[in-house]
Order: structure tokens, then C-alpha cells, then sequence
């Protein structure tokens, strides 16, 4: 399920090429049969420069750098004697470099030129060209150094900055000047009297933070508490955070360096010794403290993440499965952005979700084979770095994770476990929504499984996970107030873990930190909105709350009054807005007939969750504006009806099927009957959550029902709202079939069921004598209610009540129609143009069909 991308090897992009380089014996690389073991890693930088150490066969250990954009190596500088290199790093400018070697003080004659003593000995080399060398530090406690890359175009910068970390628990910061002389030469300025700072002591673990130029600490006095320093590009620094933490375990016994390089001399007890702990940030303003617990068995292991953004903590406890006993420094943690992912090697791969832990389902859990690494050497020591790369410190290669797409899919398709399918379809649909490949994809695997029973409805969660997806790139302040899931509780379990949940004491962000722009505004805003959340419940748009005003403006667009009201003038002028945004996004690509009829219904719905989300937005993220507020409801509203449209276009185009399917006198197919069942959830998921389906969805639908059920069951659909009758199906309906016995009753009782708004207009369509019918008791019925009415202003009380009798006589009723038929047949009045004749004439074969008489 990691996918692990190899950017580096170590054998292929450095020790092959300076085997060919320098095949002679004598040189700085001087090949030889084992040069494979005489190679290996000790830093990374910043800009992906990579630092390696090498043994040559003369007793000279060399330190060269690989430059990954140019695929070049570059000698940067010898010992004359064999050293051990525990810690390195160069300069942005590639003109210094910083070393720290350890010495066996047995052997008098090493580094003698130095004339260093000490067990540590940490230089400052000026390496362009390769000129003088200093002595930063002679002690007996290993130090590592870092140069910091601070952002900046200038290229002509004559200052560097090194960062010294001591196992003696205190960190320096030496700003040194340079020089240069005859035009290319760079020396340091001053050397004797280098200016530092103490950056920080007293501390139990540290880790540098390589892209962000930040440095995290821990400092234990009555408490833990965890700092955050960060480094300015104008050399400045300062905390600007600090949190208390519980730990598991007293961290005071040993100093743990993470990011630092690795000191492949270190003694192996120590390196099993110290807390490990790792800290992961993204760009997105998230903050996960990660960390194991001590190990009390060998059937069972815990880590704790602390989601410092979202203000609590998760500790997960595993049952493990044989594999022998756990080795917790094994334990690393990769940062994905969206994800992290927590992997103790041969045991469980865990993907938790940072944005939304609060539900496990939402986190993905692998352990046994599925939780196997194969591009990882088993007994290899891994290191994360920034930027999601990986480390294979014995193997001396340097990957770049993700999650596998392929693996991702093959979970969806083959798990049996709603836990499994939930997490894998939000990481599909959220993680990898930038590819178009995998989220069509993953609307074949949704349709292929609509019938599946579990815990959630597969298009709901699709549907809003999808839409959660495409629109919080738009504005990261959307991620606490759009739905991104039907689930509430989860009431299932994840076989083998179980999960507790912790608050977290508030962090204290310094006003500086407020302030700055990027990640530390990022994180400011989520911290405060972490407050604003405790103090309003239920900020998330809740689509299902409009149903009832819904209905009202249905009603009264289904009204015989012309005039609209105001608000309903404006719901529709909101789906305008949306169906022309669609227009744009499928014109080209309509191969299913939607978007190409009025649909009033579905018209009103979606201007009003325009309307809705609109007043939401407003309510929670008001700062945003109303322009950009206005844009992003919009193509909210637009993707949702584009969502649904490409799941039909899948299926549509899985089956072949073309524009014959709307045609009513065939029966249907197989395929036809599968696109039937997938509209149908779509249908029942729509309604569940009252959501608003592309304009003809409702027609394309009934027709499918017409060609794939029998009469009965069809009939039975519509009644229990399953199928909704439209002006366009009904039409097309009355003009396709002829009126044979068994078309005649389905016209008949699609007729019946019509709404009396919808049938007013359908049964002159009807050539027929009980749609004759039915025109005339209408008109007959409204006819008499207008002359009513217009008389009633007028007329004296005893007029009136000779209006009313409770039956009216046939000589009436023709009396009436003759008095008014000019004025039905008025084009310029609002109402049918219908024969008074004609009329009467229906009316009487009606009377002589309920009595019983023949016809004559």
C-alpha cells in the first residue's frame, strides 16, 4: 500500500559512476573490490544534496556530495587519515563545509596535523577552493552540525549560518562571515572570532524540521514541554511555540537527534535508547506530535499522535500476529500531507487521517501481508525525512512515498470490511482526486457494489467525500464547514486495534507566529477554529434542513398565479448561474441526455442549496468575501450535478448503451437494467441527504423503468416515489406509443397519477376520449370558479345566492358556456381555447355513459 519511489540509489548514482570515474589506484576514490561497504550516507539537504563518506583504499576517508538535479558528484574535500564521519553538512553556496569526526584516541598519529585529543572534533572547512580549516569544537560528547538554507534569490550571499547540536544537551548557532579574494577564492572573515548564539538547552530531544528551517526541542523539568524554534531568512530566530505534553516514558535517560544526519558509529545500546518521536507539519496548518509507548509484552504494542490542530490525541493499541518481538526504534513515520502513516516493519502499516481523525474509519489499518514494505530492506534501519522522503540507511537509497494507487483500488474491490472500504474510498476519492483515471475508477468499483449492504451508503459518502475533495483546494476555511461524510458514529470495529481518545493542553503560539504568513497562519486559523467549534455545535452545512421550504416554493411555482415572489425569482436565478457553469464544464462531453429540459423540480432545488449554503458560508466564513464566497457555492453546486452526471456517463459508456434507450417500444436489457439500479441509489441517495440531481435525470430514469419493469411494479415505483413523472417523459410517452389495449391502460394510469398542475397541460396532448374528458370537467370547472368570482363583485346578495345551487341544471350549464364562448375563444385571454360545443357535447356522452345508455 506505500509505494515507495526510489530518487536515489546509492550503488547506481555514486559508487558506479566513481568507479568509472577514478579506476586508477592512488586517487581520492581509488576503486577496489569492496568499495560497496566503504560507501554510505551520512546527510541530506535541504535542496536534496546528498553527503556520503568514503573509505579509500589508502587510509583516507573522502566526503563528496551527489547533486540530484544535475545527477553529478563533486569530491568536497579528504583526510589524509581514516576518520569517522558521525556528522556532516555543506553550505547553500556549496563553499563551506562543516564536519564532525569521532577519533580513537589509541592512535596518536591521527589527525595529528590537527592536533586534536579530544573523542569529537567538529571543523569548519572552507572547500572553494579547498583552502583553510577550523576547529569549531574538541570535546568528548558527539556533535552534529547543520547549515541553514535560508530562502533567498541572492546569489552572491557572504554569510553562512551552522547550527551545532551537542549530546550534552545544548545547541549554537556560528554566523560566519565570508570573503572573496581574486575573484573566486571564499574565506572566511575573522575566523579567530567567530560570532554565536546559544539557540537552546536542557534538552532531552530535538528534531530539525529540513524544509521549514524550523528546530523542535523538548525540554523536561517538572514537565515536558515541547518548543518550536524557527529560523528567519534574515538569520533572526525565535519560539514561537510551546506545548505541555505527556509522555509515557521519562525521556530524560538519553539525548535523541532526529533529522541530523546518521551516525553510522554510534554504539548499538544507544541507539535503542531515547524517546522516538517524530513531528510531522504540512503546508495545510496540521501539527502531529507522534511517539511509541515503552513495550510491557510482546503480544501487543501502543503509539500515541497528537493532532495538535485539531486539540486532542489518539493512542492506538495493537495486537500484534507472531512476527517476533517488536523493536519500537524501528518504528518511523511518514508524512503525506493528508495522511501520515505510522509502520513498525513486519507488524501493521497505519494511515491515519489528519484532517479528520475523529472517526477510525476515516484512518486505514493494514498488519500481516498487506502491511509488507518490499522496497525496504527487512533488517535496514529507515529514516523519514521531510517531504515524504525515506531513507534506507544500510541499503543506501532514498525513496519518495505515496500511496499506491493500484493497492488502493485492489482494497476497494477485494475487502470485505466496511472498516477497509470506508478508509480506502476516502483516501481514493480525497487523496489521489487530481487523477482523473483513478476517480473514474472508482465510479466503476461504486457502481459494481451499490448493492452492497454495510454500514454507509457507498454513493453518499462518494458524493460528499468528492465533492469535500475537488472544492477545499479552493480555500483551506472550507474544511470545517462543508460535509465531508454521512457518518456520525461509527459503531464497527478495526480488527486488532483499539483507540483512545486524550485533549491535549492548549499550545501557546506567540503573537509573532499570528502574524506571519504560510504554515504559521495556517495553523493559527486552525487552533481557532478548533475554539469556535467547541463554542457552536454542528457547523457543518447540513443539506437536508431545506426539504420543507423546498416544498413551499414547489407549491408555489405550481400555482395558477403568474407572479413569482421575490425569493423564488431568486432561487432561480441561482440555478442559472449553476447550469451555466455546467454548461461550460461538459459541453463537449454530453453523452448521456441531461441538462436538456426544464425540470422545475430539480430547477428550484438546486437554486435554493445555493441560497442555503450561501447564508452558511457566510455565517462561518464570512472573511472570505462575498465575491469569493458567491464563486465557490456556485461550482459547489455545479460539481455536485457534474459528479452525477459522470457516474451515469461511466456506466452509459461501460454498456454501450445509445439514445435508443429512449425510446418506449422496445423492452429493456441487462445493461439497461443495471443503469436502472444505479440510478435508483443514486435517487435514494440524493433524497436521503436532499441533494439536487442534473436537470432530466427524473425523465431518463422513468424511461428506464418503462422499458425494465413490468406495468404493475412500474406503476408501483411511481406510487411509492421512486420514479418521478415529468412534463417531458409524459409527452414523449403520449406521442411514442399508439393507443393499443395495453398502452392505452398505461397512458391511462400514468394520467391518473399526474399532478393536477402538470396534467393540465398534458392532456390535450392526448388524442383520446378520456383526456376529452378531462379537458373539459377542467375547463368547465375553471370556467365557472372565474365567472363566479367576476360576478360576485358585482352582484346583489340575492344574485349570489342564485349562482349557488348545489347541482346545476344542463340548460345552465349550456346557457353559460354559450353566453361565454367568445370569450374562451379570445386568444388574447388567459385560458384554453376550448369549443363550448365541444363541450357540451362530452358532457353529454358522459351523462349517457353513467346512466348506462347506448350511444345512438
Amino acid at each position: 500500500m506505500l509505494n515507495l519511489r526510489s530518487t536515489f540509489d546509492l550503488q547506481k548514482d555514486v559508487i558506479q559512476i566513481l568507479e568509472r570515474d577514478y579506476p586508477a589506484k592512488g586517487t581520492e576514490y581509488s576503486a577496489s573490490s569492496k568499495v560497496e561497504g566503504q560507501v554510505q550516507i551520512v546527510h541530506i539537504e535541504r535542496d536534496g544534496h546528498i553527503l556520503y563518506e568514503w573509505k579509500g583504499t589508502s587510509e583516507t576517508t573522502s566526503i563528496g556530495g551527489y547533486d540530484p538535479f544535475t545527477k553529478q558528484n563533486k569530491l568536497l574535500f579528504t583526510f589524509d587519515k581514516e576518520v569517522c564521519v558521525i556528522s556532516c553538512s555543506v553550505n547553500k553556496e556549496r563553499t563551506l563545509l562543516a564536519v564532525s569526526i569521532l577519533q580513537d584516541k589509541k592512535r596518536s598519529a591521527i589527525n595529528k596535523p590537527l592536533g586534536a585529543v579530544s573523542k569529537c572534533l567538529t571543523l569548519l572547512i572552507e572547500i572553494h577552493p579547498i583552502n583553510n580549516t577550523k576547529v569549531l569544537k574538541a570535546v568528548d560528547s558527539r556533535v552534529r552540525v547543520q547549515f541553514l538554507y535560508p530562502h533567498s534569490d541572492n546569489t552572491a550571499v557572504l554569510e553562512s549560518h551552522l547550527l551545532l547540536i551537542s549530546e550534552d544537551s545544548y545547541i549554537e548557532q556560528f554566523h560566519i562571515s565570508l570573503s572573496t579574494e581574486e575573484g573566486y577564492r571564499v574565506v572566511i572573515k575573522n575566523s579567530d572570532r567567530l560570532a554565536k548564539d546559544r539557540v537552546a538547552e536542557d534538552f532531552t530531544w530535538a528534531q530539525w524540521d529540513t524544509q521549514a528551517q524550523r528546530l523542535f526541542i523538548l525540554v523536561v523539568t517538572k514537565q515536558s514541554c515541547l518548543k518550536c524554534i524557527q529560523f528567519y531568512p534574515e538569520h533572526n530566530f525565535e519560539t514561537l511555540l510551546e506545548m505541555p505534553l505527556v509522555l509515557p516514558t521519562n525521556p530524560t535517560t538519553t539525548v535523541r537527534l532526529v533529522n541530523f544526519g546518521y551516525d553510522h558509529y554510534q554504539e548499538e545500546k544507544k541507539a535503542d535508547e531515547g524517546l522516538n518521536m517524530h513531528i510531522l507539519t504540512s503546508k495545510r496548518g496540521s501539527m502531529c506530535v507522534c511517539y511509541s509507548h515503552p513495550v510491557r509484552t510482546t503480544e501487543e504494542v501502543s503509539y500515541t499522535v497528537a493532532f495538535v490542530h485539531r486539540g486532542y490525541s489518539k493512542t492506538f493499541t495493537v495486537a500484534l500476529e507472531g512476527a517476533g518481538a517488536p523493536l519500537l526504534n524501528q518504528m518511523f513515520c511518514i508524512n503525506l500531507d493528508f495522511y501520515v502513516a505510522v509502520c513498525l516493519p513486519g507488524h501493521y502499516l497505519h494511515f491515519i487521517n489528519t484532517r479528520h481523525p475523529d472517526l477510525a474509519c476515516h484512518s486505514l489499518f493494514l498488519s500481516g501481508e498487506d502491511a509488507n514494505i518490499y522496497s525496504l530492506n527487512p533488517n535496514s534501519t529507515v529514516l523519514s525525512l521531510s517531504e515524504a522522503m525515506v531513507l534506507d540507511v544500510q541499503a543506501g537509497k532514498v525513496f519518495k512515498a505515496s500511496i499506491s494507487q493500484s493497492s488502493l483500488l485492489e482494497l476497494l474491490y477485494k475487502s470485505r470490511q466496511d472498516c477497509h472500504i470506508l478508509a480506502a474510498l476516502h483516501c481514493a476519492v480525497i487523496y489521489l482526486s487530481s487523477d482523473a483515471d483513478v476517480e473514474l475508477e472508482i465510479m466503476r468499483w461504486m457502481c459494481d457494489n451499490v448493492t452492497r449492504l454495510g454500514h454507509f451508503d457507498h454513493v453518499q459518502e462518494f458524493l460528499l467525500a468528492s465533492l469535500y475533495g475537488k472544492i477545499r483546494l479552493q480555500s483551506l476555511c472550507l474544511d470545517k464547514v462543508l460535509p465531508y461524510t454521512t457518518m456520525v458514529h461509527w459503531e464497527g470495529e478495526i480488527p486488532s486495534v483499539t483507540c483512545t481518545t486524550e485533549l491535549l493542553s492548549q499550545p501557546v503560539l506567540r503573537e509573532k507566529a499570528r502574524n506571519l504568513k504560510g504554515y504559521w497562519e495556517e495553523l493559527h486559523w486552525n487552533m481557532e477554529t478548533m475554539k469556535y467549534l467547541d463554542a457552536v455545535p454542528n457547523p457543518r452545512y447540513k443539506n437536508n434542513l431545506i426539504s420543507g421550504e423546498w416544498t413551499k416554493l414547489l407549491a408555489e411555482m405550481n400555482a395558477e398565479e403568474k407572479k413569482m415572489s421575490t425569493q423564488l425569482r431568486h432561487v432561480l436565478e441561482n440555478t442559472k448561474k449553476v447550469l451555466s457553469v455546467v454548461d461550460t464544464w461538459c459541453l463537449d462531453k454530453r453523452v448521456v441526455p441531461l441538462f436538456q429540459e426544464e425540470d422545475n423540480q430539480q430547477r428550484v432545488l438546486i437554486g435554493l442549496m445555493v441560497d442555503k449554503l450561501r447564508e452558511h458560508l457566510f455565517r462561518h466564513v464570512g472573511h472570505l468575501g462575498k465575491k469569493k464566497i458567491d464563486t465557490l457555492v456556485v461550482n459547489y453546486v455545479a460539481t455536485l450535478l457534474e459528479l452525477v452526471r459522470q457516474i451515469l456517463e461511466t456506466m452509459w459508456i461501460k454498456y454501450s448503451l445509445s439514445f435508443q434507450v429512449l425510446c418506449f417500444k422496445q423492452q429493456g436489457s441487462s445493461a439497461e437494467w443495471a443503469v436502472f439500479h444505479v440510478m435508483s441509489k443514486i435517487l435514494e441517495a440524493a433524497k436521503g441527504l436532499c441533494l439536487p440531481l442534473p436537470p432530466g435525470f427524473h425523465s431518463l430514469h422513468t424511461v428506464l423503468g418503462v422499458r425494465c419493469l413490468p406495468i404493475h411494479t412500474f406503476l408501483l415505483y411511481i406510487d411509492h416515489g421512486v420514479l418521478h413523472l415529468t412534463e417531458t417523459f409524459v409527452t414523449r410517452l403520449l406521442k411514442d406509443l399508439d393507443n393499443s389495449e395495453a398502452n392505452e391502460q398505461l397512458k391511462f394510469s400514468i394520467m391518473n397519477r399526474l399532478p393536477e398542475s402538470l396534467g393540465q397541460k398534458i392532456y390535450q396532448l392526448w388524442d383520446h376520449p378520456i383526456s376529452s374528458a378531462c379537458i373539459a370537467r377542467n375547463y368547465v370547472k375553471n370556467l365557472l370558479a372565474k365567472l363566479q368570482k367576476k360576478q360576485s363583485s358585482y352582484s346583489t346578495e340575492r344574485e349570489r345566492s342564485f349562482l349557488q345551487p348545489e347541482f346545476l341544471p344542463l340548460s345552465y350549464l349550456a346557457k353559460t358556456l354559450s353566453d361565454v364562448e367568445n370569450q374562451a375563444l379570445n386568444p388574447f385571454e388567459e385560458q384554453e381555447n376550448v369549443d363550448a360545443h365541444f363541450v357540451e357535447e362530452i358532457a353529454l356522452k358522459q351523462t349517457f355513459i353513467l346512466m348506462g345508455f347506448e350511444e345512438k
